[in-house]
């Protein structure tokens, strides 16, 4: 075999290990993503389950005491509703951001680690919440604990967004425009609720019922233009 020959044969060779190589590291990227989802379903599933544990009445209770106890127990059963109505919504927004993820790299997983470990936490702002609802720092804490968790999804969002090749085509401006204003406005409520709180713990639990008309528009909007969008094929909106 000549010089030539055998140079082709090598170039051949690597080539061929540069193929093998990429294609075990979509794979690997790829394996990540799936990881990383499926992990985020472990932490939300067991933050959701943390939730009820306050919900507890003592045993023995004649029908008077049965009564005081169910009473005192309500404001546990309304922070847990509300913390669940919060993480479902997040876990919701979760799914959709990492729907069409294909890849995963430092930076996404870091803030989806970080996006977590504030979840995971949630159960203790609730607790405050339902023990303490009156006072103002419980208010405020479980507030920015939800601004938080907005915060760093949100972050996560925009990473994924402007990493196109996380996913192998850009999802669409108007729609990813709408989903960041969507996710903002969560974070806004809650973070403005924060101070609210020091002037008056009941106005700023009223104040979180602004997110019900602003979210009702945000997401008829963003239906209309996934539609839009799967009807010109743009990616990311098909699951074809």
């Amino acid at each position: 075999m000549g010089p030539l020959h055998q140079s082709r044969l090598s170039g051949a060779f690597d080539l061929g290990w540069e193929v093998v190589n990429d294609q075990q590291r979509v794979r690997d990227n790829e394996g990540s993503a799936v990881r990383l989802l499926a992990l985020s379903d472990g932490v939300f599933a067991i933050a959701m389950t943390l939730l009820a544990l306050d919900i507890t009445l003592p045993s023995g209770l004649d029908l008077a005491g049965f009564e005081e106890a169910l009473g005192d127990v309500m404001p546990n059963v309304w922070a847990y509703a509300l913390s669940f109505l919060v993480i479902a919504a997040f876990w919701r927004g979760h799914h959709q951001i990492f729907r069409y993820v294909r890849e995963v790299d430092a930076t996404v997983t870091q803030l989806g680690l970080l996006s977590l470990g504030l979840i995971a936490m949630m159960p203790f702002p609730t607790t405050l919440l339902a023990e303490y609802g009156d006072l103002s720092q419980a208010v405020a804490v479980y507030s920015g604990a939800v601004a938080a968790m907005g915060a760093t999804q949100l972050a996560l969002m925009v990473a994924i967004w402007k990493r196109p090749w996380l996913s192998g085509a850009a999802l669409p401006d108007p729609v990813a425009r709408n989903d960041v204003a969507d996710l903002a406005s969560t974070v806004l409520v809650f973070a403005a609720a924060v101070p609210l709180a020091f002037v008056s713990p009941t106005g700023a639990k009223l104040w979180w019922a602004v997110l019900i008309p602003v979210k009702f528009v945000t997401g008829r909007r963003g239906k209309r233009l996934r539609v839009a969008a799967q009807q010109v094929g743009a990616y990311g909106l098909s699951d074809k």
